[in-house]
């Protein structure tokens, strides 16, 4: 039986957009090459479920119009630059069914309202923009997907029991998990999409954080990685535990 949506987890239907002129320059112009890719790399998930990208993105870029959702000079490989740059954690995630994902700094829904579209997962987008936020929730209505948005700044969320946590170009290391542990399940899987200063951030995050990282090479960035971390504790609180 379908699982009948929870009325807690939509705020009342908001107006449309306004209309503005369409962004400029060949919005999703890498379609036809990276859609395949995703395919490809996601052979097991069904072709309508995989269809839902493309009403996330016909959305996103009759949006972009009125919301700064993504930066404009990413529009043209929106397909590369943030489809496939978010589809590729499913992968290394594994398993998806049941499991609770928290995506911090939502803003467009990169990675998470992707994830959310092509896995059973139970996905809470934080995004603290209002505008951002409604664009979130009207686009998984669309898109036919249950999610829950919050609304609000990160730290002002309780514990929210997360198995996995997911982030982008949110903040340094160090700083992501002092936001993140808080809200997830002590043996959670954190999942960070890194650039070329990775390693610097592990090195400075590893004075206050004892953690298992394992960096997984991008597809869509060259120098881009994507942090895998657990088994996380503070450095005092294992010091104190000796």
């Amino acid at each position: 039986m379908a699982r009948k949506p929870d009325p807690r987890r939509f705020s009342p239907r908001p107006a449309a957009p306004p209309r503005t002129a369409a962004p400029a320059g060949p919005a999703g112009a890498d379609h036809d090459v990276i859609r395949p890719q995703i395919d490809a790399l996601l052979a097991g998930v069904p072709r309508e479920t995989l269809d839902r990208l493309e009403i996330y993105a016909e959305r996103l870029i009759r949006w972009q119009g009125a919301i700064n959702l993504v930066g404009p000079a990413t529009l043209p490989e929106l397909w590369r630059r943030h489809m496939l740059d978010s589809a590729q954690l499913l992968p290394l995630i594994g398993p998806a069914a049941g499991r609770r994902l928290v995506d911090l700094g939502s803003g467009a829904g990169f990675p998470g309202l992707v994830l959310a579209a092509l896995a059973d997962l139970d996905v809470h987008l934080v995004e603290s923009d209002t505008r951002k936020a409604i664009f979130l929730r009207e686009t998984a209505r669309a898109m036919g997907i249950i999610v829950t948005v919050h609304a609000e700044r990160i730290e002002r969320l309780k514990a929210l029991g997360a198995d996995l946590v997911s982030a982008r170009a949110l903040a340094p290391l160090d700083k992501l998990l002092e936001m993140a542990i808080p809200l997830a399940r002590p043996d959670a899987v954190f999942w960070f999409l890194k650039g070329a200063q990775a390693e610097a951030e592990i090195a400075a995050a590893r004075t206050r954080w004892t953690m298992q990282v394992v960096c997984h090479r991008s597809m869509t960035d060259e120098g881009g990685v994507i942090l895998e971390a657990k088994g996380l504790s503070r450095v005092q609180d294992r010091d104190q535990s000796r």
